[in-house]
């Protein structure tokens, strides 16, 4: 007798609820995160997965259904409508800088110079109004000439300061805001909605993602400072770094706890990109990485919120400091540390998730495949705390490969 689709959601919630918990399921589950792939199982193109959100929600909702995962997400966390209508100079779309088939890339720049570092630290929203937002969006140039806003908490002497609204750029740059705000305005029903259809087909919604924050290091390195403009400051002023992150980190944690409040969400996912082995030293990592990310961390957890954070790269060297964490309360997915020994050093700590070769989803043999997942699901899946996953991003795998690998854990992962 099949199960309903209420059935089918608290089964698959509890299944990820005692993994997260470190508690043993009935099986092991398996979450994946689709993304373009989507293009490929629809037949269509990225920029049309893109920009047509309604097609999106449908592969997604067929492709689920073709697969049987026991969580599913697509593509739509970060649209590119919003960052097309402010002109990011941050991304590249398909079809917008990029080839129609091509998936979404990052560019990074420098949109803080040295220089910048006090009036970031003495007033980050002067700065981001000011500075930041009109070098890294090109509709916002308009913003530069925004007065200071901080000198109207003089009141009425002050007013005199709003002549500089005149200028007939900031116009434009309002504009633009308001035409991501009406974008979003019907983008978050939009995605209500899309949660409730696939709970009618038996897929728990929003299990390991919620609200999106950055480690201090990598939020001050990705988009204000540069790889390149941060290393330098590791050197050349380290006290700026240190500070700025420490105002990161504040300004992320407030956000993410009114963001979680407002919209019910229970997980932030927190990507990793500067903190893996080979990027810095122990020392370094010591000093300018791992303090702040376990502060942040750590704010999340008092604030109930689940840090779901993607440990790219190999991260072996750095697996003891993890267990600093509190047990059961972070989950994380990891990319090619070696899994004999994350298991055996964080096991007992974090949920553990990912791992799985996207290469072998994209190009691998049914053999490789169920090979890897009987793998995987022994080490990794003894006496749970394990959540099956791939390594990276899913863009370009064949939906009939992941479909394999996705049987395969429901065989070789029960318990």
């Amino acid at each position: 007798m099949s199960k309903t689709p209420e059935e089918l959601v608290a089964e698959r919630t509890k299944r990820l609820d005692d993994a997260f918990a470190l508690r043993q399921p009935d099986r092991i589950p398996v979450s994946t995160y689709f993304g373009y792939m989507l293009a490929r199982f629809g037949g269509i193109t990225h920029q049309e997965l893109e920009t047509d959100l309604e097609k999106a929600q449908e592969l997604l909702e067929k492709c689920a259904l073709y697969i049987q995962p026991d969580a599913a997400t697509g593509v739509g966390m970060f649209p590119a409508a919003p960052s097309i209508m402010l002109g990011d100079r941050q991304t590249k779309w398909p079809g917008y800088g990029l080839p129609p088939d091509k998936p979404m890339q990052f560019l990074e720049g420098e949109y803080m110079k040295a220089e910048d570092y006090d009036e970031f630290l003495d007033d980050p929203t002067d700065f981001a109004l000011r500075k930041y937002l009109p070098r890294a969006f090109e509709k916002l140039g308009g913003l530069a000439h925004l007065p200071t806003i901080s000198i109207l908490l003089m009141g009425y002497p002050a007013l005199s300061s709003l002549i500089q609204l005149n200028d007939p750029s900031l116009g434009a740059s309002f504009e633009a805001l308001a035409k991501v705000a009406r974008f979003y305005a019907q983008r978050l029903p939009q995605m209500r909605r899309n949660a409730e259809r696939m709970a009618a087909l038996g897929f728990p919604a929003g299990m390991g993602r919620g609200v999106f924050l950055l480690a201090p290091f990598d939020f001050v390195s990705d988009t204000l400072r540069g790889m390149r403009g941060v290393f330098m400051d590791m050197y050349r002023r380290p006290e700026k770094l240190l500070a700025a992150q420490e105002k990161a980190r504040k300004i992320s944690v407030k956000n993410a706890i009114a963001a979680s409040r407002a919209f019910g969400a229970k997980f932030a996912f927190i990507p990793l990109h500067r903190g893996s082995d080979g990027f810095m030293s122990i020392e370094q990592f010591k000093t300018f990485y791992w303090p702040q990310l376990k502060a942040l961390m750590t704010d999340l957890v008092n604030a109930g919120i689940t840090p779901s954070v993607f440990y790219e790269g190999v991260w072996d060297e750095r697996l003891e400091y993890l267990r600093e964490l509190p047990a059961g309360k972070t989950a994380g997915q990891f990319q090619r540390s070696n899994i004999a020994k994350l298991k055996e050093t964080v096991g007992d700590v974090m949920c553990i998730g990912g791992c799985f070769p996207v290469s072998l989803l994209q190009m691998g043999s049914r053999e490789e495949i169920r090979e890897q997942t009987r793998k995987m699901c022994a080490i990794l899946g003894k006496n749970g705390g394990f959540i099956m996953g791939p390594n990276s991003s899913m863009d370009e795998c064949n939906p009939a490969l992941v479909k394999e690998w996705v049987d395969a854990t429901k065989e070789y992962g029960v318990y």
